[in-house]
C-alpha cells in the first residue's frame, strides 16, 4: 500500500498514544511500552493490509468491466476529467466528459484513477457515458469505492469507445 503523509502521521500518533498510556497505567510483562507499541503497529500494518486489498479488488473488477467492452477503441485523447470533489458520504468524486467525434452514437467507458499527491495510486472506478450522440459531448460521475483522505488527484487510466 502506499500511504501519504497524514497516513504516516496517523500511525506514529497512534504508536505514541498507545505507548505513552501504557506507561502511565503501570503495565505488567504483557502490556509493556514496547509490547503496545510492537500491538500498535501490527493494527496499523493490518490497516495497511486492508487498504492495499481494496485497491486491488477495485483495480481487478475495473479490468472486467473494460475487458467487457466489445470492439472498444482507444478515446483517452476524446476524455477529459473535471476537478476532483468529495460528496456528502465522504467519497472523492470527479465529473467525466466524453467527446464524441465518430458519425453515429457512440458510449465510453473509462477508468478513473484516483491518486494522493504522491502520484500513488488509492482507487480506482470504470464510469459508462452511455450513447453520447454524433459530434456532441456528455458527462458522467465518477465516484470512488471508498472515502479517500488527504489531496486527491484524478487520472484516465483507459477509456473505450464503443
Amino acid at each position: 500500500m502506499a500511504w501519504n503523509r497524514r497516513d504516516a502521521v496517523r500511525a506514529a500518533a497512534v504508536t505514541l498514544a498507545l505507548t505513552g498510556l501504557a506507561g502511565l497505567t503501570g503495565c505488567s510483562d504483557d502490556s509493556s511500552p514496547s509490547s503496545v507499541a510492537s500491538k500498535a503497529a501490527s493494527a496499523v500494518a493490518s490497516i495497511g493490509a486492508q487498504a492495499t486489498g481494496a485497491i486491488a479488488s477495485a483495480t481487478a473488477e475495473a479490468g472486467r468491466k473494460l475487458d467487457d467492452v466489445k470492439n472498444g477503441v482507444d478515446a483517452k485523447d476524446a476524455v477529459r476529467l473535471g476537478t476532483p470533489a468529495t460528496d456528502s458520504a465522504g467519497r472523492s468524486t470527479v465529473e467525466v466528459t466524453a467527446d464524441n467525434t465518430d458519425g453515429s452514437a457512440k458510449s465510453f467507458a473509462v477508468q478513473v484513477e484516483f491518486k494522493d499527491e504522491g502520484g500513488n495510486l488509492l482507487d480506482t472506478v470504470v464510469v459508462t457515458v452511455s450513447d453520447v450522440p454524433s459530434h456532441k459531448s456528455a458527462t458522467a460521475t465518477a465516484r470512488s469505492n471508498r472515502e479517500l483522505s488527504g489531496g486527491v488527484k484524478t487520472t484516465v487510466g483507459t477509456a473505450l469507445r464503443y
